[in-house]
């Protein structure tokens, strides 16, 4: 069966990490769905690319509608390359609604691999690579956020999410006061591009780095795991202070309060763990 559909990874800024069969794609294609159809036809002028593709608009915007369209032109017999503006179509980038779609249509489906933000900044970082997790970008509202953070405060695997540049001290101070300031972590700014920087360090350096310097372009965040089995220690080492506390005659909310002071923690940590301990004592 002719494939039909394509999802190309492109340079995350560098044209010269664009692949040959990224080229030859775009020459042969009838189609192209862009994220941005002006940075595409930019690209494919650093590359040199001849194409005669007809160029759709494919965004978060229009994503829904867009599928629609594009998976009529499939039908048709049109070959059509799916393009980000940096990176592999689908992640954080629109694509996955129609590589779903058009895989329960039985159409043929290929992915040209390329550059990855997410693996180049895991590398960059110089921490462990053997498991880690992507989580996307982190949410934009602070409450959100915070407990975005605080559901990451004992993940094993290296973490790897995206931050938009204004919004990056933030993120950092709740990183700090969730997953704690000692962490190491590293910063990757505009990857493969001109002004190329890694930040390493403490998650309490990575935010005094960011509130201390204009931060632009393209950032992604690496932040170690927690300590195989930590979270099962700082449960027990949580309780067992709340139990010390009851014991001098504290009142159990009074000494959950107390200990997520102590360890620097949401009150509700301290008091799921109290429960899940009550649980498994019964």
């Amino acid at each position: 069966m002719r494939v039909s559909l394509i999802l190309a990874a492109t340079p995350l800024g560098n044209p010269g990490d664009a692949s040959a069969r990224l080229i030859a794609a775009l020459t042969s294609a009838d189609v192209i769905a862009a994220e941005d159809s002006r940075r595409f036809h930019r690209l494919a002028a650093d590359l040199g690319v001849t194409f005669t593709a007809r160029v759709l608009s494919f965004f978060e915007g229009n994503e829904d509608a867009r599928t629609q369209e594009v998976l009529e032109l499939l039908k048709n017999g049109s070959k059509v390359v799916v393009v980000s503006d940096a990176g592999m179509p689908t992640i954080s980038d629109p694509g996955f609604r129609l590589m779903r779609d058009a895989i329960a249509a039985d159409i043929e489906v290929s992915v040209l691999p390329g550059p990855s933000a997410v693996t180049m900044a895991i590398a960059l970082a110089g921490l462990p690579t053997d498991r880690f997790t992507f989580d996307g970008f982190a949410p934009r509202a602070s409450g959100a956020r915070a407990k975005f953070y605080e559901s990451l405060r004992f993940e094993e695997r290296t973490i790897v999410l995206f931050e938009a540049p204004h919004r990056l001290a933030e993120s950092l101070a709740d990183a700090v006061t969730a997953i704690g300031g000692d962490r190491q972590g590293a910063i990757c700014r505009e990857m493969t591009k001109r002004y190329e920087e890694t930040i390493r360090g403490t998650l309490s350096e990575l935010h005094n780095w960011s509130v201390s310097n204009e931060v632009l372009g393209e950032i992604t965040l690496v932040i170690a795991g927690a300590p195989v089995g930590d979270a099962a220690a700082t449960s027990a080492d949580m309780v067992a202070r709340v139990r010390e506390f009851e014991g001098a005659g504290m009142d159990r909310k009074g000494a959950i309060a107390t200990v997520a002071e102590e360890f620097k923690i949401p009150k509700k940590i301290v008091y799921a763990a109290v429960v899940d301990s009550n649980k498994m004592s019964q």
